[in-house]
């Protein structure tokens, strides 16, 4: 499925948050998603995921969902929202529950995305049980038990360490050329955004508005630090002094 963006804006009261975004997705395309804090990020998705309404603008998509598709958009959060009284099993059929699928059906995805995702072994364990990178696979395997035509991330690993984040990378991207879902990936860490995307959508600080499009012009097999260097640089030029201003501007608002 793709998606279109036209001139986007989104206020809350007098709130500026978001103004005139334009910009595509093509169908099966990772877009990655920077820039500083408090730039409508998380506004965003919810607006492509229809949780929100645009002020202004609007969101359409092309193409039709694919087969078996339950949420045509679904989020993978930075909390990993996973329900503690439930098992691993259980918290992925819980994204099935509100379907009209027979228990068989049910089953048979559960069972699915657990093996998709290497989780077939801890089927029964408790959240509690498990590291925050299994929980994250957890989270992961819910949103694709659905099979969704868009993927929403919103910072899904920052809350990981580096070593897990660098494996969970590598696994996010084996399942994505598995299932070549199109996505939408928020994050703040310039070096994942250049591993994951095909192309990065740099917005300016508060509003959030469009400022370059880059596209990561380095085939995902040989994205090594040394090649994607000056690509890195380029990307930080673009928000490092966006990124202080913004700084500069929440320590004000925490002194007032």
């Amino acid at each position: 499925m793709r998606l279109i963006v036209e001139e986007v804006g989104h206020r809350y009261g007098a709130l500026e948050v978001l103004d005139g975004l334009s910009f595509t997705v093509a169908e099966g395309e990772i877009l990655a998603v920077i820039g500083p804090s408090g730039c409508g990020k998380s506004t965003l998705l919810g607006i492509l995921g229809g949780l929100l309404r645009p002020t202004t603008g609007r969101m359409l998509t092309e193409g039709a969902p694919p087969a078996g598709c339950l949420n045509p958009f679904t989020y993978v959060f930075q909390d990993f929202a996973l329900l503690p009284w439930r098992s691993v099993a259980g918290n992925v059929a819980f994204a099935l529950e509100h379907h009209p699928l027979g228990t068989a059906e049910r089953a048979r995805r559960v069972a699915e995305v657990l093996a998709t995702t290497g989780l077939a072994e801890f089927a029964g364990a408790l959240p509690k049980q498990l590291s925050g990178g299994m929980r994250q696979r957890v989270g992961i395997a819910r949103a694709l038990a659905v099979t969704p035509a868009v993927l929403l991330l919103d910072e899904p690993l920052s809350a990981l360490d580096a070593q897990t984040r660098e494996l969970l990378i590598e696994e996010f991207l084996a399942l994505w050329l598995r299932h070549r879902t199109t996505a939408v990936y928020v994050t703040h860490n310039l070096d994942e955004a250049l591993r994951i995307a095909d192309r990065i959508c740099v917005l300016s600080r508060r509003p959030g508005r469009v400022r370059e499009i880059v596209e990561v012009d380095v085939a995902r097999g040989e994205r090594d630090p040394a090649r994607l260097a000056p690509l890195r640089q380029r990307l930080w030029r673009l928000i490092q002094d966006e990124a202080r201003a913004a700084d500069r501007e929440t320590q004000g608002l925490l002194r007032a």
